[in-house]
């Protein structure tokens, strides 16, 4: 054996290691390419969940906008939260076991009907929704 045929063999293998521990440094090390695949799959789901926000936002905003501005919204939110009734409207309160669907309730659902007697007086009032059980 010739002292240039191991120096090439010697060289050769050097060359293959090095060529692996590059390799390896390529497709696992930080910033490698598995890397970069799960971080652009990160970003995904980011920017999915920032347009998701981001509409939300919009909703948001355009109900406060509608409220500085409208009227009707300003209605609608204080007959849904607090019950507001206008002195011109009826109010029904039905009440019973009708309520939940069953024709064959036991006792009859009672409709109460109550008329603000002042103008002043805009909030709901409901009738005794307990009327003497039959025994």
């Amino acid at each position: 054996m010739t002292p240039t045929s191991s120096l090439g063999r010697l060289l050769l293998w050097l060359a293959a290691g090095i060529f692996l521990v590059l390799q390896v440094s390529l497709w696992f090390g930080e910033g490698g390419i598995l890397d970069v695949h799960r971080l652009k799959r990160a970003v995904a789901e980011q920017q999915a969940e920032n347009l998701k926000l981001s509409q939300r936002n919009q909703v948001l905003e355009a109900e406060v906008n509608n409220l500085k501005t409208g009227r009707e919204a300003i209605e609608e939110r204080a007959r849904l939260d607090l019950g507001l009734i206008r002195d011109d409207e009826t109010f029904y309160l039905v009440t019973g076991k009708a309520l939940s669907g069953s024709a064959s309730s036991v006792r009859p659902a009672t409709p109460s009907v109550v008329r603000p007697a002042t103008p002043a007086a805009a909030a709901p009032v409901a009738a005794d929704p307990s009327p003497a059980e039959p025994r």
